[in-house]
């Protein structure tokens, strides 16, 4: 069922609702560091040039990856295959890091950034730049390794996951 809303009644969850509507390929965003590898469902994930190849992931200010990631100077854009709804949900917040990581295998790549080794495609970063606003933080990287897999993705779309 649709809706409408304008101005001052677009809720959070109106935004929220409507952005969902627009399937995109579910990615979980990782990076290591002292603390041990962080990572969080990045739904915001963009690419910003191909040359140099530049790409850019959008996190809440609150996400608690961002001191890690921070600290570390890197990210992995790992692009979910198939199947991966679960790993979604788990990065998605609520579960502990650990439980997070011991839903797949995991290793690295170019940066040191975990990178999952069943992942549809990865984007290994240097991080460049960061760029607060409102209640975000745009992280913007440096590819530094790309890698794929060929087979299909877990996208999300409208509040749930389906397979492409």
């Amino acid at each position: 069922m649709g809706f409408e809303a304008t101005g001052a009644d677009i809720t959070q969850g109106a935004f929220w609702r409507t952005i969902g509507a627009r399937p995109v390929g579910a990615t979980v965003i990782t990076a290591s560091h002292d603390a041990g590898p962080v990572g969080f469902l990045g739904l915001s994930f963009a690419h910003v040039s191909a040359e140099p190849p530049t790409v850019l992931v959008s996190a809440g200010k609150n996400t608690s990856a961002l001191p890690v990631i921070r600290a570390a100077e890197h990210f992995a854009v790992n692009l979910l295959p198939a199947g991966a709804d679960e790993m979604a949900r788990l990065f998605g917040g609520g579960a502990e890091m650990a439980e997070r990581f011991a839903a797949g295998r995991w290793g690295s790549f170019t940066t040191g950034a975990p990178v999952l080794e069943t992942a549809a495609a990865v984007f290994d970063c240097r991080l460049e730049k960061t760029v607060e606003d409102e209640g975000a933080v745009i992280l913007i990287g440096r590819v530094e390794g790309v890698r794929t897999n060929g087979d299909g993705v877990t996208l999300a779309h409208q509040g749930g996951y389906r397979d492409l």
